[in-house]
């Protein structure tokens, strides 16, 4: 498996491309379309994953999904903060409102995307709509976990005791590295330290 990295247009979001065989899948969308057609020459993109619906991280997930021909997967409480020009944290108030390629998650579990097994974690917190996904070991936390940080509890729909019960869960998966939604990519054993000080951060 292969990652690759491009980073959005809004706040310096990672988008994602994770690469095998001759197939990827995309991993949030604040990159331009035209620079994510280059990323992606070549493969055939199964699906795209959204992280969660502020608009740094899903900006673009209607260009994707029509061009690429592929469906967008969320967390099924992503349209409360799509649809809201308040939560969504869009510069001009932008929203998305066009749900036709959207294949809403609705537990933990495992899903099947082209050649990718994908698991998936309900993580609310930052947003109230956040997943965090693994594949092949290794983790895509969005803004749930950054290295040496976690996402912001004081926006709209964030809640702290929500966030401090998602850090529990994630602490018990097994993944060997994160690749957050923001800067750079962290180990098992710096994620391991990272949870165990918001934890006590989060319990105050």
């Amino acid at each position: 498996m292969e990652i690759s990295t491009l980073i959005g247009q809004f706040l310096d979001a990672n988008v994602y491309i994770v690469k095998k065989g001759k197939n990827c899948l995309i991993i949030d969308s604040g990159a331009f379309l035209y620079d994510m057609i280059k990323a992606v020459k070549g493969y055939k993109v199964d699906g795209i994953l959204l992280t969660h619906g502020h608009f740094d991280h899903s900006c673009h997930c209607i260009d994707y999904a029509r061009f690429f021909g592929c469906k967008i997967y969320a967390s099924e409480k992503i349209k409360d903060t799509l649809t809201d020009p308040v939560a969504i944290y869009s510069e001009h108030g932008d929203t998305i409102e066009d749900f036709s390629r959207f294949e809403f998650i609705e537990e933990d579990k495992t899903i099947k995307i082209g050649d990718f097994e994908v698991e998936c974690y309900y993580c609310p917190g930052h947003s109230k709509c956040c997943e965090c996904y693994i594949i092949d070991g290794v983790m895509f936390s969005g803004d749930v976990l950054f290295n040496k940080g976690i996402g912001r509890t004081d926006l709209k729909n964030s809640d702290k005791k929500e966030m401090l019960e998602s850090l529990k869960k994630l602490e018990k998966l097994n993944f060997a590295e994160v690749y957050s939604g923001h800067g750079e990519k962290s180990t098992y054993d710096d994620q391991m330290k990272n949870i165990a000080v918001f934890k006590r951060f989060l319990a105050r």
